[in-house]
């Protein structure tokens, strides 16, 4: 049975960008990292273990949690897998609502309910959920920010439900970040992109590793008083108004 050495955490979306920054900041760490993505990740390392699944599809989500908790004592667990699906109001698609809703809080209910017998044994949990910026607001973004949104008060409830049984939940908003899902909104080397990072408080744009090092601290096991808490990486743009 793997983890019986090292802790266990999964990872979803961890084949590319803030995913995979952090599965690679966990493995240093000591974990053994199961990533779920669509593809398998690059990393190459004897304790990183890729699971291949959509995660928007609810029956190939649970299989793929049946794997993963039949081959590991998951303990860990952090969902980060994400699309935008952008549009003004006039053109929000429902099916795009109802596949992030699956996405983005489904799959979260399905991965910690096969993980939290394991948790529970073991009278340890670190659940970390990465929702957005846009959660405040954004223009394009009705069923992003929507369900990131929806993610805020999922955290808050769990981490009430779980508090006693040693399990703690929190959400890291990032954003602005540079990714390829960042570059699939933001022309690179534009003026946008330019002008953005002006704007940003701080004066640059995030990278994968600023968001995996807030996961980080979530997922060690020294923070157990902190559960129920939104963390935003991002550069201080949840305080002032941003413009893409």
């Amino acid at each position: 049975m793997s983890g019986e050495k090292h802790p266990v955490a999964a990872v979803t979306g961890g084949s590319a960008g803030i995913g995979k920054a952090i599965c690679e900041e966990l493995l240093a760490q000591g974990y053994e990292v199961v990533s779920l993505a669509r593809r398998k990740t690059p990393i190459d390392h004897p304790r990183l273990h890729s699971i291949e699944v959509d995660l928007s599809d609810r029956a190939a989500t649970a299989q793929a949690a049946a794997e993963m908790t039949r081959r590991f004592e998951v303990t860990t667990v952090v969902h980060n897998a994400g699309v935008i699906r952008p549009a003004l109001l006039p053109d929000v698609k429902l099916e795009d609502l109802d596949m992030l809703v699956e996405l983005h809080l489904g799959c979260a209910v399905q991965l910690v309910q096969a993980a939290l017998p394991a948790m529970r044994a073991q009278h340890f949990g670190r659940i970390v959920l990465l929702s957005s910026r846009a959660a405040v607001g954004l223009a394009t973004r009705t069923a992003y920010s929507a369900t990131k949104a929806g993610m805020l008060g999922m955290a808050r409830t769990w981490a009430l439900e779980l508090a006693a049984d040693g399990i703690t939940v929190n959400v890291v908003a990032p954003g602005p970040i540079r990714t390829d899902m960042f570059y699939d909104v933001v022309e690179a080397g534009s003026d946008k992109e330019r002008a953005l990072a002006a704007s940003v408080p701080v004066r640059r744009l995030g990278e994968s590793a600023d968001v995996a090092r807030a996961v980080r601290f979530f997922a060690d096991p020294t923070s157990s008083f902190i559960t129920g808490q939104v963390l935003y990486v991002c550069g201080g743009t949840s305080v002032g108004s941003l413009a893409l």
